[in-house]
């Protein structure tokens, strides 16, 4: 729990008081293994802070294929903030793709803290904001490279999730086939 308070504290000023109310709020959950978070076709119940354990962002595309967009790892806030925010159904699905723990907090709960901390608005802006810029500075090269220069970079980012992913949704992160990346990881070795 002293991780997330101190991942808190990076982006504004919280006394003990105001950090105990947020702790007084959250609630533990456990996915196991390919287990969802947030599904599509449902509202999102719950803002996550991951302990442990790595979550995917995936969706179906009009050909039925499954694309996987994201992949967060520990330490990292999970949501698909802003369904969770308006209460509206989410169009993609959260993923465990490990066993995993968090730190969780229900939309009411969320709210609560909203309106009794003061300035609990522009922290959490500010988490949104780290998170987003993230994003994009890890898809960024996904865009342009070659498919060996995307799995290089991948491996650049997530050097700690290369063996604890599924080759599949790392492929379909790359936009690029199972056997293409088994060929590309040969090649490399």
């Amino acid at each position: 729990m002293e991780g997330f308070i101190n991942y808190l504290l990076q982006f504004g000023n919280l006394n003990k008081q105001q950090t105990d109310f947020i702790m007084s709020k959250a609630k533990m959950l456990e996915l196991a293994k390919e287990e969802y978070f947030s599904e599509a076709g449902k509202i999102p119940n719950h803002v996550g802070y991951l302990l442990d354990g790595v979550v995917r962002f995936c969706y179906y595309n009009n050909k039925g294929e499954e694309i996987t967009h994201h992949f967060i790892d520990e330490n990292n806030f999970v949501s698909d903030q802003q369904k969770f925010e308006a209460q509206v159904v989410a169009s993609e699905y959260i993923q465990a793709v490990t066993d995993c723990r968090l730190i969780v907090f229900s939309k009411k709960d969320w709210d609560e803290i909203e309106n009794t901390i003061v300035g609990w608005s522009a922290i959490t802006g500010l988490i949104l904001k780290n998170c987003l810029l993230k994003t994009i500075e890890r898809r960024s090269p996904l865009i342009s490279e070659d498919a060996t220069t995307r799995y290089l970079s991948f491996f650049e980012y997530f050097p700690a999730l290369v063996n604890r992913i599924p080759l599949s949704y790392i492929a379909s992160y790359l936009g690029i086939t199972q056997q293409s990346l088994s060929r590309i990881r040969k090649k490399l070795r």
